[in-house]
């Protein structure tokens, strides 16, 4: 797949914004992540990981970027014991995650607007 789109991207002066485009209208379909707490989930096949094939996996960066890596990092430092327990009910661990979820989703969706809309104004001027 890689090597038919370097083909399709050429060498012209929008082959570049050809490849970003395409790059992202081909990844698009993959199923996003979502947070979820693990303490509401009975099923333990639900934490798997399918492209990296472990059976337990989490997902952070920097807390510095989202209020979800922030949670991540508490959780994970006191699971660790680096820090106090964190006194939230695993209730309300899940409403933060379903919020999350929620936000990451409408910009996910407004991105995705927005690339059709820079895709369609890129056809359009196009000769």
């Amino acid at each position: 797949l890689q090597k038919s789109l370097s083909e399709i991207f050429g060498a012209d002066k929008y082959s570049r914004a050809r490849k970003e485009v395409l790059t992202y209208m081909f990844s698009r379909p993959m199923q996003m992540a979502l947070y979820f707490c693990t303490g509401i989930l009975a099923d333990e096949s639900l934490f798997h990981h399918y492209a990296l094939n472990v059976p337990f996996y989490t997902h952070f960066t920097s807390p510095i970027r989202r209020y979800a890596d922030i949670v991540v990092h508490r959780l994970l430092s006191a699971s660790l014991g680096a820090r106090s327990p964190i006194t939230m009910e695993k209730e309300a661990i899940q409403k933060q995650a379903d919020h999350c979820n929620d936000r990451k989703m409408a910009s996910k969706r407004v991105q995705e607007l927005s690339a059709d809309l820079f895709f369609s104004v890129f056809v359009r001027v196009r000769p």
